[in-house]
């Protein structure tokens, strides 16, 4: 009687925490009560480099870091790409050719995603492929290394992120708040390139004032990119004052 009475008490907080705060309490296995989930299976839509929905179920890869969809990093030559698009574009043509997808359960994290490792139909492992590709990270937080030897191998040979610089995912989700919750929609629904473009100008690459010849060109990309905020350094409105 005691048990089942501090069941239901647990069941009726999480329900209260639910109705209060509009979410999912924090999942882990420690305190998720039920059957170990069965493995998935089905072709899968890409959210980023580390996270697929199969049949409306979000599925994180166990073990890996992908960059957020909004992260830039720097190429070789030091110009900035969207290396969180690039990740999961990569994700999208790899799974693409061997489908479906297979995910065993591991468990759950605190957005109530199925952390799962997920292979291809021809056996090929998702989250080593794509570490060793260098479009995501060995996350030791929680793989224990598991995924060092292929990291060791992409930053040797300076593919995917290795190329030039970038912030570690977890590292950059620290840095701004509203990157830390995972994407909402699928690669297919956000579009694949995500580039502005009018009048000859693009949202790709990022640019330095430096790299900007006109004021009017400077004022375009403040308010049709992501990034053009960062050309109005004192937050007046107005982008890279010295060209204007």
């Amino acid at each position: 009687m005691i048990f089942v009475t501090a069941a239901a008490v647990g069941a009726f907080a999480a329900e209260t925490v639910m109705m209060h705060n509009g979410s999912w309490p924090d999942l882990t296995p420690s305190n998720w009560i039920g059957p170990k989930p069965a493995p998935m299976t089905g072709v899968a839509s890409v959210i980023d480099g580390d996270t697929i929905e199969i049949r409306g179920q979000r599925i994180r890869f166990n073990g890996i870091d992908a960059p957020e969809s909004k992260q830039y990093c720097d190429d070789a030559k030091g110009f900035e790409n969207q290396c969180g698009l690039r990740s999961a574009e990569a994700l999208d043509s790899f799974l693409a050719a061997s489908r479906p997808v297979q995910c065993a359960f591991v468990t759950w994290d605190r957005y109530h995603r199925y952390v799962g490792d997920c292979r291809r139909a021809d056996g090929a492992r998702v989250a080593g492929w794509m570490v060793e590709h260098g479009q995501a990270l060995d996350w030791p937080r929680y793989s224990n290394g598991a995924y060092a030897p292929q990291q060791a191998k992409a930053k040797a040979a300076k593919v995917g992120l290795w190329v030039g610089k970038f912030d570690a995912p977890w590292d950059w989700r620290a840095s701004h708040g509203d990157g830390a919750a995972p994407s909402s929609q699928p690669l297919g629904i956000i579009g694949r390139k995500l580039v502005a473009q009018s009048g000859g100008l693009s949202c790709e690459p990022r640019r330095y004032c430096s790299q900007i010849s006109s004021c009017e060109d400077a004022q375009w990309y403040l308010h049709n990119c992501a990034w053009g905020r960062k050309l109005d350094r004192d937050g007046d409105g107005a982008a890279c004052e010295t060209l204007c």
